[in-house]
């Protein structure tokens, strides 16, 4: 099961990068033609008016779908910020009781979170909406990784919560504080 569960974390934060990866290529691409516009207009005294409809829009969508996916894998490698001024000084007991409370807390937002993103989701899909872009995009297809990311969260929480309480340290314990120095 710890298998199937890491595979799921990593493929999320994999998806996540392949969506940094599509917001670089998309703002390269716009740059390329606002230049190529820029060139026309200095040669030709007009430029010619290059550029993708709507690549804002589809950049802030990518940029959701990345931030949303990435948050399990982030959890999971201890990325988040995490302010352990309090909990470094608990004894060990005190500590492992107050990572459970927060974790358990983590969990209830995150499957709130969830839930009502999936009933926006459904929403989407029954009513149709769209996007008010140049470019109109069914508003489920930027939904639908938000939506993926909170749910595979909940389950990393859900996960790290358990394994809290069996006694085993979280996961990320020892991995955020030395993030930069690697």
């Amino acid at each position: 099961m710890r298998l199937v569960l890491d595979f799921i974390y990593r493929a999320a934060g994999g998806l996540a990068a392949l969506f940094i990866v599509a917001i670089v290529a998309l703002v390269f691409a716009q740059v390329c033609l606002n230049l190529a516009d820029k060139i026309a207009a200095a040669l030709t005294g007009s430029g010619v008016g290059l550029t993708i409809p709507s690549y804002a829009d589809f950049t802030g969508f990518f940029l959701a779908a990345s931030t949303f996916l990435a948050l399990a894998y982030a959890l999971r490698a201890g990325g988040h910020i995490r302010v352990t001024l309090l909990t470094n000084r608990l004894p060990v007991p005190a500590r492992r009781m107050t990572e459970a409370a927060v974790t358990f807390l983590a969990l209830v937002m995150s499957g709130y979170a969830t839930w009502y993103m999936g009933l926006l989701l459904l929403e989407s899909l029954e009513f149709g909406d769209r996007s008010a872009g140049m470019v109109s995009v069914p508003l489920w297809l930027p939904q639908a990784p938000v939506a993926l990311g909170l749910a595979i969260l909940t389950l990393a929480l859900a996960d790290e919560l358990i394994c809290i309480l069996r006694g085993a340290p979280p996961s990320w314990e020892g991995k955020g504080e030395n993030l930069l120095s690697e």
